[in-house]
């Protein structure tokens, strides 16, 4: 498969040639702007082209581990999926087929959607590759309908169209805080690993909830996050935002105390982000979030350990 990148104007931190070619890039970052069946707000096609439009302003310097990863590992952004006239599973199959080119090659795919439903693409292509692998979901939603709104590849349906390859018993999810009843029950008959929201701030996952999410998961990790999973507070441009949501430094404390575990993040996508016209600081977050997970995943173990 012929896969072209995004030049220095458009790719993400607005990389120089010499960090962003595909050959030279450890990492690879995927947009894939679909958008068919969102059910509230609207937006997520253009999510991927602000967020790197905001990378531009994220300093490549992380000052925790000292270091600048965009220029060590190389990022290469490639140019977003033509996803035009494509719709459920021939959307999902075309991301796809990126991600497992990609994952051939041996990069680290990044995959910047949309809404959650085209997370199925690199989950089920990480999943080839990776067949013994978790699924960390963060996540306002259950996401486990059989259908919704007469649609079974709604974004409501995603983790309901994972569970049908991937081992339930596998998928761990975290921050939920809205679900219908037939997602509760569905939880409950397929050993689905849920940690709430609300149980999570009344303290009934232990003072280190982080290491309880941690020891549900095997010892490879795909990380699928909905942007709605913060609080709307720090996080309004998102199609469904609910209240009581985890903050910017949780998540980051949570993927820390996954990779101190001796864990591997084997990939990620970020979902449901809509960007909202002069609202700066929304996806400032996001895109600062990707370059802050990158950093934490690549750093080893004992380097993490240090900076406690």
């Amino acid at each position: 498969m012929e896969l072209h990148v995004l030049g220095q104007e458009l790719n993400f931190l607005e990389l120089e040639p010499e960090f962003s070619t595909l050959e030279r890039s450890q990492i690879v970052i995927v947009p894939a702007p679909y958008e068919y069946r969102t059910s509230f707000g609207r937006g997520t096609c253009r999510g991927p082209e602000a967020i790197l439009r905001a990378s531009a302003h994220v300093e490549m310097y992380d000052e925790e581990f000292e270091q600048e990863l965009c220029t060590t590992a190389g990022v290469a952004t490639l140019q977003p999926v033509a996803l035009d006239g494509l719709y459920d599973e021939a959307a999902i199959a075309a991301v796809e087929a990126v991600v497992e080119a990609l994952l051939q090659r041996g990069k680290f795919v990044v995959t910047l959607g949309g809404e959650h439903t085209i997370a199925l693409a690199p989950i089920r292509a990480h999943w080839r590759r990776y067949p013994q692998m978790s699924l960390l979901q963060l996540d306002a939603h259950a996401d486990l309908r059989q259908e919704y709104q007469g649609a079974p590849y709604s974004h409501a349906c995603v983790m309901a169209r994972v569970a049908e390859f991937l081992p339930p018993e596998r998928i761990v999810q975290v921050g939920i805080r809205a679900l219908a009843r037939e997602e509760a029950e569905r939880i409950r008959q397929w050993g689905i690993r849920t940690f709430f929201a609300e149980r999570l701030r009344r303290g009934l996952y232990g003072e280190r909830w982080y290491d309880q999410v941690v020891q549900t998961l095997s010892s490879q990790v795909y990380v699928t996050l909905d942007v709605d999973v913060f609080d709307p507070a720090i996080m309004p441009a998102t199609g469904t935002p609910e209240p009581g949501g985890l903050w910017y430094h949780e998540v980051l404390e949570l993927f820390r105390t996954l990779i101190r575990s001796g864990r591997r993040v084997v990939g990620i996508d970020i979902v449901e982000f809509s960007p909202i016209p002069g609202l700066h600081h929304a996806e400032m977050l996001v895109a600062r979030l990707v370059y802050k997970l990158l950093n934490i995943c690549f750093a080893a173990e004992e380097r993490l350990a240090s900076v406690q």
